[in-house]
């Protein structure tokens, strides 16, 4: 790997979920959907596309020419929404020889999840002849949906094909870990590479994130420092290991008393909901304590939920954990080699 010159997070959005948070009396709006930028030299890697990815990514001057790949922790909406405007406004980036840009994610699950032990009645799937398909699958049916519109810009406008730019990878999960989307989603396991340029070394390791799976969260090694991001995620052993004396967490984060407070389990799918918060999610004290556990530098919160809770709801983490803690906005800019952030 190269030397480079202050790597750096930008954190394009900080909220969780599939919801658009807002609030007349909340300061820290607003929260874009979850993604993150790392920041090496002239090149910069993308960590998830949720909500409004495309517009913060311009926002924060970056060129999806300069794009090194992108990762995707899971396949749940909040964090993929915004890979169509991506690859198919980034397209507009491009002039001259066109770049190779990675896209890794999970593959497809191969099985459904199980139905919730709170369903009075059966539940049926969509497309049950391809329920779970995985990264590579669904970015091509994404440029499927969109034909009309690309072949109109090829065709008349010469403008290159996103399929000639952007090439989807199944992230494979080595054989020995036994993996099983619902029989063992998150095997311990050792980290494992799964993309190495000359600017970074990129580790994954499986989460915890039921009912979806696989999840993996990715390390980010450079010259100048490293960060480890968690996706989402309960709190996880995985986790502790990718993350071992990381410059940054970046972990996520969710309030369960705002859980407690928007599904009080008056109905079925209130308790379900809740169920679902509370086995696949963290706590601010509980990211604290897998900050500490794994020795990292500093803490950063994001995929914050609600994303118009007061920042104190977040800090709380600093009571399980000794280091810095951030509480990132949207388009923070954090350095891993220092304690800077602007």
């Amino acid at each position: 790997m190269s030397t480079v010159t202050e790597p750096r997070v930008i954190t394009l959005g900080t909220g969780g979920g599939p919801k658009v948070w807002t609030s007349p009396h909340q300061e820290d709006l607003p929260r874009n959907g979850i993604a993150t930028a790392v920041v090496v030299g002239e090149r910069w890697y993308l960590v998830d596309a949720g909500n409004g990815t495309f517009t913060q990514l311009k926002r924060a001057g970056l060129d999806v020419s300069r794009l090194g790949g992108i990762f995707l922790t899971h396949l749940h909406s909040d964090h993929i929404v915004d890979l169509n405007s991506v690859a198919l406004f980034g397209m507009f980036d491009l002039v001259g020889e066109l770049p190779s840009i990675p896209i890794y994610g999970p593959g497809d699950r191969e099985v459904l999840p199980e139905t919730s032990p709170r369903a009075q009645s059966p539940v049926e799937p969509i497309y049950r002849e391809d329920p779970t398909p995985g990264v590579s699958s669904l970015f091509r049916s994404l440029m499927h949906a969109h034909a009309t519109d690309l072949n109109d810009r090829i065709l008349d406008a010469l403008r290159p094909s996103p399929l000639d730019v952007f090439v989807p990878q199944n992230i494979a999960i080595p054989a020995e870990a036994n993996f099983h989307a619902n029989d063992n989603p998150s095997p311990l396991m050792d980290p494992w590479v799964i993309h190495e340029d000359d600017r970074v070394r990129v580790t994954a390791t499986l989460v915890i994130h039921p009912p979806i799976a696989p999840a993996f969260a990715f390390r980010f090694d450079t010259e100048g420092g490293s960060v480890t991001i968690s996706g989402d995620t309960r709190p996880s052993d995985n986790l502790v290991t990718l993350a071992e004396k990381t410059d940054l967490l970046l972990h996520e984060a969710i309030d369960f008393d705002w859980v407690s407070t928007v599904y009080p389990g008056r109905t079925e799918l209130e308790r379900a909901s809740a169920d679902h918060h509370r086995k696949s999610h963290t706590s601010p004290v509980e990211a604290g304590e897998i900050a500490a556990r794994a020795d990292v530098g500093r803490l950063a919160l994001h995929h914050v939920v609600p994303g118009n809770s007061p920042r104190a709801v977040f800090q709380a983490a600093a009571t399980s954990f000794a280091g810095e803690v951030l509480v990132p906005d949207d388009l923070d800019v954090i350095a891993l080699n220092s304690l800077r952030v602007r």
